[in-house]
């Protein structure tokens, strides 16, 4: 599977925003895009106008970003959310937020959503007691995500215990430091995602 393996902090300054890909360090005054809020290229600077098409396709590139999703995945939510009842870009926002690894990042146990994908893929986690390497897994509403049995007293998720910021986690989740366990409470909605993210542009762009 094809990976970004370049600096993450030029995503943020191509995008204009930070994209909090790096968890802490994008919360304190060393980040890049604060010394330097800029696209990253010799004539980045300069000023240009953008079209509508490239506005719509900075917002859906911003978006993959974000959740770490390839262009086809990206592609696949999209069609799904169409299909779905409501709202298409709302619909296209919860199947997104609800991928495994953005509920680990969600409930605190990882500081970023490439950490929590690392998490997952490494066999960490169970959802309603059966085991999942699937980062894009969907969750639904009551699911149960612990830690396996045999990771907790991984040192990782012992000091765990002391870091979990309970009261950054939105409301749809849950999630117990002391006995490692969460739940999905409810499925998100579009107040609950605080991204600053255009979603019906890129309804607009998919659907020219």
């Amino acid at each position: 599977m094809a990976k970004y393996t370049e600096s993450k902090c030029r995503l943020c300054r191509r995008e204009g925003a930070k994209l909090f890909l790096k968890g802490e360090r994008c919360y304190k005054s060393v980040c890049p895009f604060e010394r330097r809020p800029v696209a990253p290229g010799q004539h980045a600077g300069g000023r240009r106008k953008i079209s509508e098409y490239g506005q719509q396709l900075r917002e859906k590139q911003k978006v993959k970003r974000i959740y770490g999703v390839l262009e086809g995945q990206f592609r696949a939510y999209y069609e799904k959310a169409d299909r779905m009842k409501g709202i298409t870009g709302q619909n296209m926002l919860s199947l997104l937020e609800r991928r495994l690894d953005n509920v680990v990042y969600r409930m605190g146990i990882a500081v970023s959503r490439s950490q929590a994908r690392q998490l997952v893929t490494h066999g960490h986690f169970t959802v309603n007691g059966r085991n999942v390497d699937i980062a894009s897994y969907q969750v639904k509403a009551n699911d149960v995500i612990a830690v396996r049995e045999n990771k907790k007293d991984n040192k990782y998720f012992a000091a765990l215990k002391e870091v979990v910021k309970n009261g950054a986690m939105p409301k749809w989740v849950d999630f117990d430091p002391e006995t490692l366990k969460g739940k999905v409470l409810a499925l998100p909605q579009r107040d609950d995602i605080d991204a600053q993210i255009t979603e019906q542009m890129i309804v607009e762009l998919y659907s020219k």
